[in-house]
């Protein structure tokens, strides 16, 4: 497995997903490709790039998310050949299209574990990249209800 791609969204099951994608990673050797997707910015009528105030907090936002992923970078140990990305747009297709353009030979991320009734109105982004098929995909399981929150991130 040459290279691995983990997308994060900082949530409870984040912490978990990096433990297992630094174990893989450490066993076969792999260059792992950390990433999170943030949603592009709101479109305002009336202005060209958006008000300020909010281009001053979405940059905030992306600086303190970017923060988070280097941070990240030190559970994978030194010399672990890790890039952090910070990228904007739909999850799905930013997830697909980055396994794609660095060759991933694999994607681990999470699943929350919402119900039926979520996944119909609202669909899933781990349903959008399995469907898609672009390489295997490693599904790190949430806690359950009951279990603790050690791996939140």
């Amino acid at each position: 497995m040459k290279t691995i791609l983990v997308p994060i969204d900082f949530s409870d099951v984040s912490g978990k997903v990096v433990k297992t994608a630094a174990a893989l990673a450490g066993a076969f050797g792999s260059r792992v490709i950390l990433v999170h997707v943030a949603e592009p910015e709101p479109q305002f009528v009336g202005y060209d790039p958006g008000p300020l105030s909010v281009r001053v907090a979405v940059a905030g936002d992306i600086h303190a998310d970017q923060r988070r992923l280097e941070a990240l970078k030190v559970k994978f140990g030194v010399g672990a050949d890790v890039l952090a990305l910070h990228v904007q747009g739909s999850i799905p297709e930013e997830i697909l299209s980055l396994a794609k353009e660095h060759g991933a030979r694999l994607i681990v991320m999470g699943a929350h574990g919402h119900g039926a009734l979520y996944h119909l109105l609202v669909g899933s982004v781990t349903n959008a990249v399995l469907k898609a098929g672009v390489c295997p995909v490693l599904i790190v399981p949430g806690d359950r209800e009951g279990e603790g929150k050690e791996g939140r991130v």
